[in-house]
């Protein structure tokens, strides 16, 4: 009895234990088939929506990337005439896997190109994916040396910088690297809307990473970058270069420089530093430069750098009288001085023991502060001067904004050099009245002369007026910051009087004009070390002189034979606005002069 018991309870578990394995067996199986079925769930969405993207992945392990390179954004005048615009041309490439006459191909882009064999050859022959041989090949070679035909020869076509003009406006302009890439001027300032983003020429390659021959090509293609339009306007430009070169050649100048500037908005019309460069060949030194080359490296980029810098802005020097505008406006917005205060110039002044003579030896006499101005007098603006004091001088240099930078829209523009506060003592105080002792930039200058006279506003010279894509989807006008408040209109009015008066009777007659009202300054700086006797010779001068439009500066460098700024200067001026007044659309008037202000 025990025995069946035991018997039967060894079968019950006999049977539950099978029962167990095989809901195991049925839920192992389960889960296999749902994974299974997963698995290709999986599988067939991979094939089927998503096959695009995998196989793209696949193909770029086999594929070899070229760049091409975007058309860079055009320069373009305020007429619309391109100042800076793209030529196609071609970069020449070889591929060893897929020649098949060597020696030919050596022979023909030996010929073609003006290559040395060796140099071709040593390519030709080398084991690599791509060997290129040359860049920036004229579009008519490179079409040339694709009607060939040849096995592993290849031809892309790119783009290079051009230059219409040539030399016109370079200073400005700048130029672009092997890599069409800005390197000076508005090409490096507005890099980021000139450059475009690079496309691509997609092609397949074994695991090795050779091209393989007859597979064909993909391309991504580029994307043109964005035109810049500017203020400049190419025939002001142009009339402003040939009388800065006849200057510079008659008067056998280190260096001439003209700006042109609408004085309301700082829109700059012309800017002009002879000697100028070539822009399509800026690597090679303008004759002036290259007299003086040593040959070796070293000296060769010295002089590049000192060629393509624009004294306009990267330079400065010692004003001399013109500087007299700001000292003059400085004492009137002051109360220092009054047009009708009266003066008596010996021909020196004694200050702190130092006899600083006036450029009339005899001196000019009996004189009212209006006189003063019209015979450029030293000692009666060392006499304002002195009436300003230190603290007041230094108030206004930073009120007119001469402590700083004029914020001009190209690189590397330099800082007025002035005298510490501190440091200032009256003697320097003397020499800073009438333009000595300190250095500014001709655009400084300019742009302070601007806010005295326009009315008070300090303007910011500059030449971009806009960025634009060629189907006009994007557009970015640029704006520019207007300090007002710099002089009052009192102040202001009075200034143009006053300089009026330097054109139609004073030092500054040789800019006279007939049937325009101009107001100016003449200048003549003596170089540092004044031992050298040295000159720069300048003059600045605006019209209408009762409504100024335009304002323009000359500076001559070191000219031969007479220096003095009202002889040699100011008649450029005059030349200058004869012709471009009405281009500009100012008419002229049967007033030769103005009237004092209590008298209009």
């Amino acid at each position: 009895m025990i025995a069946e018991v035991r018997m039967a309870i060894k079968n019950s578990t006999g049977r539950r234990n099978m029962t167990i394995q095989k809901r195991k067996t049925f839920v192992l199986c389960v889960m296999s088939v749902a994974v299974l079925l997963l698995l290709g769930v999986r599988v067939g969405y991979l094939m089927i929506f998503c096959s695009e993207h995998y196989t793209a992945l696949a193909t770029d392990l086999h594929e070899r990337e070229r760049d091409i390179k975007a058309a860079r954004g055009r320069i373009i005048d305020s007429t619309g005439t391109v100042l800076a615009d793209n030529k196609t041309v071609c970069t020449i490439s070889v591929i060893h896997s897929q020649i098949k006459e060597p020696d030919k191909v050596v022979d023909m882009l030996c010929r073609e190109l003006g290559l040395s064999e060796e140099y071709v050859r040593k390519r030709v022959e080398k084991y690599s994916a791509r060997e290129r041989i040359k860049s920036n090949v004229d579009k008519e070679i490179g079409d040339k040396i694709r009607n060939y035909d040849m096995a592993g020869v290849k031809v892309d076509e790119d783009y290079k910088r051009y230059y219409p003009y040539d030399d016109l406006a370079s200073k400005v302009l700048g130029f672009t690297g092997g890599d069409n890439q800005g390197i000076i001027g508005l090409e490096v300032t507005y890099e980021k809307y000139l450059t475009g983003k690079k496309g691509q020429i997609l092609t397949l390659t074994d695991a090795k990473g050779i091209e393989l021959d007859g597979m064909g090509e993909r391309r991504k293609e580029p994307e043109a970058g964005k035109d810049l339009y500017i203020s400049l306007d190419v025939n002001i430009q142009r009339y402003a270069a040939q009388l800065a070169k006849q200057a510079y050649e008659t008067k056998q100048a280190a260096g001439v420089s003209i700006i042109v500037m609408n004085v309301n908005n700082g829109e700059i019309l012309a800017m002009v530093d002879v000697p100028e460069f070539h822009l399509n060949d800026p690597y090679m030194l303008i004759d002036e430069f290259q007299i003086q080359c040593e040959g070796d490296s070293e000296s060769t980029q010295d002089l590049l750098n000192k060629m393509w810098r624009n004294g306009c802005i990267n330079d400065t020097y010692e004003p001399g009288s013109t500087f007299k505008i700001i000292t003059a406006a400085a004492g009137l917005e002051s109360g220092a001085v009054r047009l009708e205060d009266n003066f008596s110039c010996p021909g020196f002044i004694i200050v702190d023991d130092r006899k600083i003579r006036c450029h009339k030896v005899a001196g000019h006499g009996a004189e009212d502060f209006t006189h003063a101005v019209m015979n450029s007098c030293n000692p009666v603006f060392i006499d304002v001067g002195q009436r300003l004091g230190v603290d007041s001088f230094y108030h206004y240099f930073e009120q007119f904004g001469l402590l700083g930078k004029t914020g001009i829209d190209l690189p590397g523009e330099a800082a007025t050099i002035m005298h510490k506060k501190d440091n200032m003592g009256l003697v320097e105080l003397a020499t800073v009245s009438f333009g000595q002792s300190f250095q500014i930039t001709p655009m400084q200058l300019v742009t302070t002369a601007s806010s005295i006279i326009n009315g008070g506003n300090r303007i910011t010279p500059h030449f971009a007026v806009k960025a634009e894509s060629r189907d006009k989807t994007f557009v970015r006008e640029f704006t520019y910051p207007v300090r007002t408040g710099v002089v009052s209109e009192e102040t202001s009015a009075t200034m143009r009087y006053v300089l009026e008066q330097v054109v139609s009777e004073g030092s500054g007659k040789k800019a006279k004009l007939e049937g325009y009202r101009i107001g100016g300054k003449t200048a003549t700086s003596e170089k540092l070390p004044r031992s050298l006797k040295k000159y720069i010779s300048s003059f600045i001068g605006f019209a209408p002189a009762d409504n100024p439009q335009v304002m323009a500066l000359i500076t001559i460098d070191e000219p031969e034979g007479i220096y003095y700024g009202g002889t040699i200067a100011a008649p450029v001026v005059g030349d200058l606005f004869k012709n471009i007044l009405p281009y500009l659309g100012i008419e002229a008037v049967q007033e030769e002069t103005a009237v004092h202000l209590s008298n209009p």
